[in-house]
Formats: C-alpha cells, sequence, structure tokens
C-alpha cells in the first residue's frame, strides 16, 4: 500500500509538471509570436516613413539594407506583383509576389501578415506588409524558433526540473505515506480495544465492521479451540472404559458372573462412543452447510408425529407418557434436518424428565406462522445456565447426562437448524417445574 501511494503521488507530481511546462511553453510561444508580430509592423511603418521607396525611378542597385538591419529581410513589391528590390536575394532571380497571403491583403487592405512554416529548418517565418502611398508594398519578415524548437531547447531544463521535483516528491510522498498509515496501523493494533477511536471520521465504519470481525474471530477460534478440547476428552472417556474393560477381560481378571456386567458397560460405552461421533459428524455438515440445500414445502405437524411415533418406545421404557397435539401447518424447510431438530428436543424432554414424567409435543399457528413446541415436566433448568445450554457439550447435570447416553450437542445441533432456516428459538424453564422450547418459523 505504501509503495502504490508513493508510486501514485510522483506519477501525480509528473503529470502536474509536464502539464504546467507545456501550459506556458504554449503560453509564452502566443506571447512571442505577438512580439515578433508587432516588432515588424513597427519596422514596417518606420521603413514606411523614412519614404525611402517611395519612388519607384531610385536606384535599386543605391539601396543597400543588408548591413544596416540585422535578422529582418525586406521585400519590395511593385503593384503587377514584381519583386523590385530584396535585401537577402536578388529581386530577378525572384518569383512574382502576387500569390503571397501577406502581399494580396497589403494591396487590399493596406496591411497584410502571415507566418510560414519550415519544417526543414524547423522555423517559422513572419511576415507583414504595407501599402505604400505610390502604390507598391513594402514587405518585412523575420525568422523565429518553432514551438517545438522552442520546447526542445528547453528539454534538459525541464528534464533537470522533473528530476528534482521527482526527488522531492519521494521524500514528501514518503512523509505523507507514513502520517496516513501510521493512524491506520495504530487503529489495527487496538482493534480489541473498545474505547479507542479511528483516527478519521470516514474510518469509523470500517474501524466498528472490522473490530466486530476481530471479535468474532477470536470468538470463533476460541470457540474451536475448546470444541476440540471437549471433543478430545468426550471421546477419550468411552474409549478408557472400553479399553480398561476388554483388558480386565482379556487378562482373565473377572469372574464369570461379573463377566456380563462388564460386557454391556464395554456396549453402553460403545454406544456412547457412536453417539458422540454422529453428532459430532452433524455438526460438521451443519457449519458447512450453505443456504442452497434443499428446501421444500411440507407439513410440520405430519413430521413432529413421526418423530414421535418412532422415539415412544424409548419413552416408554422410561415411564414418560409423550403425546401430540395441534394442527397441520406448513413450512419451508429441509425435512430431515427439522425431524433432527424435533427428534433432539424430544429426547432431551424424555432424558431431563422423571418417572411417570410427560412430554407434549404442540404445532400451532402464531401470528401467520408456524410454531413448534416440546413441553415436559421434567427436573427443568435453572436461569443461570439457560443461555448456555445450546453450546456445544454444556451440561446443566453432567451426571444424569453421561449416565442417560447425552452427548451434550443435541442442543447445539438444535440451535444450527434453527439458524438455517431463519427461525427463532425460545426456551422457559424452572427447576422442578419442567422446561418449554419453542421454535417459531
Amino acid at each position: 500500500m505504501k509503495k502504490k501511494i508513493n508510486v501514485r503521488l510522483v506519477g501525480i507530481a509528473v503529470i502536474a509538471v509536464l502539464a504546467t511546462v507545456v501550459g506556458i511553453t504554449i503560453i509564452y510561444y502566443s506571447l512571442f509570436q505577438r512580439r515578433i508580430k508587432a516588432d515588424l509592423s513597427v519596422s514596417a511603418k518606420l521603413l514606411k516613413d523614412t519614404h525611402y521607396f517611395e519612388s519607384v525611378d531610385i536606384d535599386i542597385d543605391e539601396i543597400s539594407l543588408s548591413t544596416d538591419i540585422d535578422d529582418l529581410r525586406v521585400t519590395w513589391v511593385a503593384e503587377d506583383g514584381t519583386v523590385l528590390y530584396d535585401n537577402d536575394t536578388s529581386a530577378e532571380l525572384m518569383q512574382n509576389h502576387n500569390d503571397r497571403p501577406e502581399i494580396k491583403e497589403a494591396f487590399n487592405h493596406g496591411v497584410g501578415e502571415a507566418v510560414r512554416k519550415s519544417d526543414t529548418m524547423n522555423k517559422n517565418t513572419f511576415y507583414y506588409a504595407v501599402l505604400l502611398d505610390n502604390g507598391t508594398v513594402l514587405r518585412v519578415a523575420t525568422d523565429a524558433q518553432s514551438l517545438w524548437a522552442v520546447f526542445m531547447s528547453a528539454a534538459p531544463i525541464i528534464i533537470l526540473i522533473i528530476f528534482m521535483i521527482i526527488s522531492v516528491c519521494v521524500v514528501i510522498s514518503h512523509l505523507l505515506t507514513r502520517q496516513l498509515i501510521r493512524p491506520i496501523e495504530m487503529m489495527v493494533s487496538n482493534l480489541e480495544s473498545a474505547e479507542y477511536a479511528s483516527p478519521y471520521r470516514e474510518l469509523d465504519p470500517l474501524s466498528e465492521t472490522l473490530r466486530t470481525q476481530h471479535t468474532d474471530i477470536l470468538a470463533a477460534a476460541k470457540a474451536r479451540q475448546d470444541f476440540t478440547a471437549n471433543v478430545s476428552h468426550e471421546l477419550k472417556t468411552p474409549l478408557t472404559a472400553i479399553s480398561g474393560y476388554a483388558e480386565l477381560l482379556e487378562g482373565g481378571m473377572v469372574r464369570e458372573e461379573k463377566r456380563d456386567h462388564f460386557y454391556q458397560e464395554i456396549r453402553k460405552n460403545a454406544d456412547r462412543l457412536l453417539a458422540l461421533i454422529n453428532d459430532i459428524i452433524k455438526l460438521s455438515e451443519l457449519d458447512r452447510v450453505d443456504h442452497g440445500m434443499a428446501f421444500e414445502k411440507f407439513d410440520l405437524y405430519e413430521v413432529a408425529c413421526e418423530c414421535v411415533g418412532e422415539i415412544s418406545v424409548n419413552a416408554k421404557l422410561k415411564d414418560i407418557s409423550i403425546a401430540v397435539e395441534g394442527t397441520e401447518s406448513t413450512i419451508h424447510g429441509n425435512r430431515e434436518l427439522i425431524k433432527e431438530l424435533i427428534e433432539n428436543l424430544v429426547q432431551n424432554a424424555i432424558r431431563y424428565n422423571n418417572p411417570g414424567g410427560k412430554v407434549t409435543v404442540a404445532v400451532n399457528i402464531i401470528v401467520n406462522s408456524a410454531c413448534l413446541i416440546v413441553k415436559d415436566n421434567g427436573i427443568g433448568i435453572p436461569a443461570a445456565d439457560q443461555q448456555r445450554v445450546f453450546e456445544r457439550f454444556y451440561r446443566v447435570d453432567k451426571g444424569r447426562s453421561k449416565a442417560t447416553g447425552g452427548t451434550g450437542l443435541g442442543l447445539a445441533i438444535v440451535k444450527h437448524i434453527v439458524e438455517i432456516h431463519d427461525a427463532k428459538i425460545e426456551l422457559d424453564s424452572a427447576p422442578g417445574v419442567g422446561t418449554t422450547v419453542s421454535v417459531l418459523f
């Protein structure tokens, strides 16, 4: 960035210098042309006032201006265009001048002027003609450098000036760049400080965006780090148990009557390990999912009934009654993910309930929106834990969760599914009273 700013500042300086030089040269040359024309006009009038060329009977050989007037060509032309005298060339050798623009203009209007370019000599010849009282025309002329010649003659000085200005601009641009960039660098280094104000008002939106993104990245990094640590711990526990039980069985250190118990523990820990792996895979899939996944319209009540039917056997084994109520309600979403959401909520309601408890799954229409409600009269969730239950591996009752086969990822999966469907989830719970989870689509 610094290099780009420096290059652009130097480029602007060079363009400005060249534009200034070209502009000044054009203006100077325009003034220079006016000065030459004015000088020729004065010279012609002075020669006219001398009456030196008034008599056509004058002896041409006696006219000699070549030594008296430097860099000024004088030509005397008769009424028919014949050159009577020229101080630079023999008049007899010159062509008739009736076709010359300045001569024609002088015969018609009294005075005439013209500029003719010589590409070979890289010069301009300025002509000024005046009509004399005797009907002849006196013309004076002088050569001057062309605009390009003037510009090229000044080229070495121009190049030197450009070099000096570029040198100065490099130093100034370096200082300006450093002054411009330093506050931005300070802003970046103070992203974690909410009290630090951006150095430029125009940078306030950028500063706020960067600070928010920085905070989100740090939070995501911490969450990922915590998740990795929790995954390692959660996987290690059942693996350690399985390895320990298997080692004891392999070594013949378990009596016959205890072996069935050890087999059951191995199977229970293997099931828990499998459940953990499935939930981790599901979370990974949800993290990577884009909103271009397959959505369709389906009846939420129908899916709820289907889920409850599949889970009812598990509820009976734990002496939990489960019921579905409500009405048909069509939503637009991914059927499999919604089924996963309902299953996780219902499993949690069963897992954290008491024997003889009740779970109700309701589908209603609230303000033209479908609402899924899963309610239980179980152990409930303390107010201090209600904001964290959707975090990965967070458990209110760690001992009960592991004993009942919970992975600590169910509600985290629910949260992801809710976000994918742009839905809203609410939790209302009290210890000893029960928990109600509402999802508004």
